[in-house]
């Protein structure tokens, strides 16, 4: 009999949950509260609040490369960071390519989702769903929850005395911002130093009289653009990279990042962090240094109090006449249509089994979808919880018992309850975790076969980016046409650049096959290393999300 699938949620997430119901034989019906997919990448003007979406100009932290679906590369001619409309346009050719909208019911809002009585013996659910304004009732197998992390706005008016007792000008919530027009010419203090908050300071910055930036914790700057004007996370995010991570002591790391940091301007300088500092908070931003030494942006302390028209500082300071308090405080996940029992057990996606399951339940035939926090790209990290969790629903693979499953839940649990706008400390490796899911679904490369079998295609693989096409390799779902995505992958980032020729060095191509030459060595033994050791869990490290 074939299992019936309800998918919530119909963005990024939610489609490639889909396709991997579909891929294992099951049934999805994928529930969508608005009129189309694309999730929060589907830009709106509205600020009415029942949908939460990108602001109008938001480009994307992380490259095509490292964010695109495992077996569907981007079109060649995108650029490599990606303005919302083109990301949506993506997954329009996905969800056309492989026949993805015919599941979807759309203006479609789950209501509920509660248990069968039989549960404990069927693993079922009930969902309760609404359309113009009629309630259904649908009983599933199996429920794969993707509304992700922007649910709600977090917005902790408690933690400043004054903003909605004595300040008399405008407050709000990154939510409603869309473009700058609103601010012009007006004096802007923005709470929060997350990619939002920097985002956002610089493009006001542009037509407002002045604009603040409030910090409470240290923040590192980083570009998208890194050494020969190639994308950052291309060249950061290797398995190489990941290697000298995992063998290098925490502190020897932790300065050598420091310095590469402070190689573009020295952060102290500018208030922003200090080395000394154990936690370590990135955002991707390239003009916010710009603004700060130019003055159109000033960064202060955390905020003291709010008065009638000014803001006190921690530190003392104030600043007067200010007409607009703009909250990049961050979202929350209440996950309102899941009962109680579940819902209560869900307090951040570190009380889940991988991020996805809660131990807790009798039949794993729930699955959270799209709410771990990775140092790369979250399309990626969806995409491979689901073709886990779809295997498991089939029947394929299988969770360990529930004892085990709570004691790896409560071993990689972070020390302290953090806030939504702290959650940028609690990301996780990209690359160790999406490893820690393919080795569960049966489809990580493994290394040290592919040095004897493929050597070309290992030196890519260990010193080039963690393309997700290298979850294609192998096991169940590999693509064909994986290792031309791999070998090809620096021809497709350098395809939107070349609008115009230039002179190219002859000896570029030569010098690079010499470069594998004396890399085979290291790579070898690299390869032998990663293949052994352990998988790494939570570490206090940051870095570029889409």
């Amino acid at each position: 009999m074939v299992l019936r699938v309800a998918v919530i949620g119909a963005g990024a997430a939610g489609l490639a949950s889909v396709k991997c119901c579909l891929e294992e034989g099951l049934e999805p019906t994928c529930f969508e509260r608005s009129e189309d997919i694309g999730g929060v990448w589907r830009y709106t003007d509205s600020t009415d609040g029942t949908r939460i979406s990108v602001y109008r100009s938001v480009i994307t932290n992380t490259s095509k490369e490292m964010s695109c679906f495992s077996d569907f590369p981007f079109p060649e001619d995108f650029p490599n960071y990606l303005p919302h409309s083109l990301l949506l346009e993506y997954f329009r050719m996905y969800a056309r390519h492989f026949d993805l909208l015919r599941h979807i019911r759309f203006k479609t809002t789950a209501l509920s989702v509660r248990k069968r009585p039989d549960f404990a013996t069927s693993g079922q659910w009930e969902v309760v769903t609404e359309t113009d304004g009629v309630r259904e009732s649908h009983v599933f197998d199996a429920v794969m929850v993707c509304t992700g992390h922007y649910q709600g706005p977090y917005l902790p008016l408690d933690s400043f005395p004054g903003i909605d007792t004595r300040f008399k000008g405008q407050y709000l919530h990154s939510q409603e911002y869309k473009d700058v027009e609103a601010f012009r010419g007006k004096r802007v203090l923005v709470v929060g130093t997350g990619n939002t908050g920097g985002d956002v300071s610089v493009e006001l910055s542009h037509v407002a009289a002045k604009v603040f930036l409030s910090a409470r914790s240290n923040t590192w700057v980083i570009s998208r653009i890194s050494k020969h004007g190639l994308p950052f996370d291309m060249l950061s995010t290797t398995r190489f990279n990941h290697f000298l991570d995992w063998l290098l002591p925490s502190a020897l790391t932790r300065r050598i990042r420091f310095r590469k940091l402070n190689s573009w301007f020295n952060h102290a300088n500018y208030g922003l962090a200090s080395t000394k500092s154990s936690k370590f908070k990135m955002i991707i931003n390239e003009e916010l240094p710009f603004c700060l030494l130019s003055g159109t942006v000033v960064l202060k302390p955390s905020v003291k109090e709010f008065t009638e028209s000014s803001v006190v500082f921690e530190d003392g300071t104030t600043e007067e006449n200010i007409d607009v308090v703009l909250f990049a405080t961050g979202y929350v996940f209440p996950f309102s249509f899941l009962e109680e029992s579940v819902r209560s057990r869900i307090d951040n996606n570190r009380s889940l089994y991988k991020c996805i399951f809660p131990p807790q339940l009798e039949k794993p035939t729930l699955a959270i979808i799209g709410l771990v926090q990775l140092t790369g790209s979250i399309m990626v990290g969806s995409e491979m919880q689901a073709r886990w969790v779809t295997g498991i629903f089939a029947g394929w693979n299988k969770l360990p018992p529930a004892s085990r499953m709570m004691a790896d839940v409560l071993k990689k649990k972070p020390p302290v309850k953090r806030n939504p706008s702290e959650r940028e400390n609690l990301k996780m490796s990209f690359i160790g975790y999406t490893d820690e899911i393919a080795a569960c679904a049966g489809v990580k490369p493994s290394v040290p076969r592919l040095l004897l079998t493929d050597p070309r295609l290992a030196l890519a693989i260990i010193f080039g980016p963690c393309t997700p096409y290298q979850y294609r390799l192998v096991g169940r779902g590999a693509w064909s046409g994986a290792r031309d995505a791999i070998l090809a992958q620096w021809q497709r980032t350098l395809k939107p650049l070349r609008t115009r020729v230039a002179d190219e060095d002859s000896d570029r191509s030569s010098g690079w096959r010499w470069m594998c030459l004396l890399a085979l060595p290291a790579a070898l033994t690299a390869g032998l290393l990663l293949s052994k050791r352990p998988q790494l869990g939570w570490r206090p490290w940051a870095g570029p999300r889409l």
